[in-house]
């Protein structure tokens, strides 16, 4: 073969892998929403096997009998769909009554909030409901809003069922897809990338025991917090704090709209002491028990953390703040390895 030949076949060959990288990267961007589902079920699954791992060690009953895998995540889920269903019916009467209660005296607090506006000279007069109404000039923009709404909710509610069943069989099958794993690259790595999957899985354990370690130490202390302020509900209010402590950013603002809300039917001072109590405490939350609870129970550095927060938030919202922090352990595990191997 000519130099000139083979010139000419290293730059066809530049071309099509050229090519190819982008039609790959296209294909991806396209199936983000899908390979992020399934980043999200595995991190779960790898959160939850420590969990299944010790309900499989147990005996069952007299003898040496454990539990199998399969059985061992079943109670598993059974044992979170009965916390859900707890949870669920403690909060959602008391809350529906309440907010039932405060639609029906809703005009009433609008009207005492524009007379306040309008002694201040914020607002020229009073704008009626009907006035409102009248300022809508293209109703079908609402009804498109609305329907826009409904497909976000199916939406959010398919990817929830998803995101639920698919780490049971990813759990399930977990030894197979170590096997193919390893049997995926040569016989001298094997124990390498054993070694590293092993410690992901601690890694994102513990990230899991550290966010519901965060969300009771903020259900607890909003409950204290209302109860001392005297709103009504304070320990419905406290589980949706705790809660709302798995979505970072939105779920503590969300928290804290219901309770500011059942504050209001008191007086709108104790409203607005309510929303300073949920400021402060959010203050704290993000720049000491975040990077310090996460720290101690996923070996991250707070600057790491609060780093990545950044990254997560900026590139995927309120998702990539979820996977901020379990995601920087995983990268902080793999450059460990390989720094170990290049100075080792």
């Amino acid at each position: 073969m000519t130099a000139e030949a083979q010139q000419k076949r290293l730059i066809l060959w530049a071309i099509t892998m050229s090519l190819a990288g982008i039609v790959t990267l296209y294909v991806l961007f396209l199936l983000r929403q899908v390979l992020l589902l399934l980043y999200v079920s595995t991190l779960l699954a790898i959160g939850f096997s420590p969990a299944v791992r010790w309900i499989e060690r147990q005996r069952l009953g007299i003898g040496t009998r454990q539990f199998p895998r399969w059985a061992a995540i079943l109670l598993l889920y059974a044992g979170f769909v009965g916390f859900v269903t707890i949870v669920l019916s403690i909060v959602v009467p008391p809350l529906v009554s309440q907010l039932t209660e405060l639609w029906q005296n809703l005009p009433g607090y609008v009207d005492q909030l524009q007379r306040a506006l309008v002694r201040a000279r914020l607002i020229a007069h009073r704008i009626t409901w009907s006035e409102l109404i009248q300022k809508i000039q293209t109703p079908g923009l609402a009804v498109t809003g609305i329907l826009g709404a409904l497909q976000s909710v199916v939406g959010v509610f398919a990817a929830v069922i998803t995101v639920l069943i698919l780490p049971y069989y990813l759990l399930l099958e977990a030894s197979w897809l170590q096997a193919s794993l390893l049997q995926a690259v040569s016989p001298e790595r094997r124990p390498r990338v054993k070694r590293i999957t092993g410690d992901v899985a601690v890694k994102v354990g513990a990230w899991l025991n550290g966010q519901i370690l965060l969300s009771v130490v903020i259900g607890v202390t909003a409950t204290v917090g209302l109860w001392i302020l005297g709103v009504p509900y304070p320990y419905v209010l406290g589980l949706i704090a705790g809660l709302g402590e798995f979505i970072p950013i939105v779920g503590p603002i969300g928290a804290a709209v219901p309770a500011i809300l059942m504050g209001w039917t008191i007086s709108f001072q104790t409203a607005l002491f309510v929303a300073a109590y949920f400021a402060i405490q959010q203050f704290l939350e993000n720049n000491v028990l975040v990077p310090r609870i996460m720290e101690r129970q996923v070996g991250v550095s707070a600057v790491t953390i609060l780093v990545a927060l950044l990254i997560g938030g900026e590139l995927l919202g309120v998702v990539g703040a979820v996977l901020a922090v379990p995601t920087a352990a995983i990268v902080q595990v793999v450059l460990q390895e390989y720094f170990e191997r290049e100075n080792g």
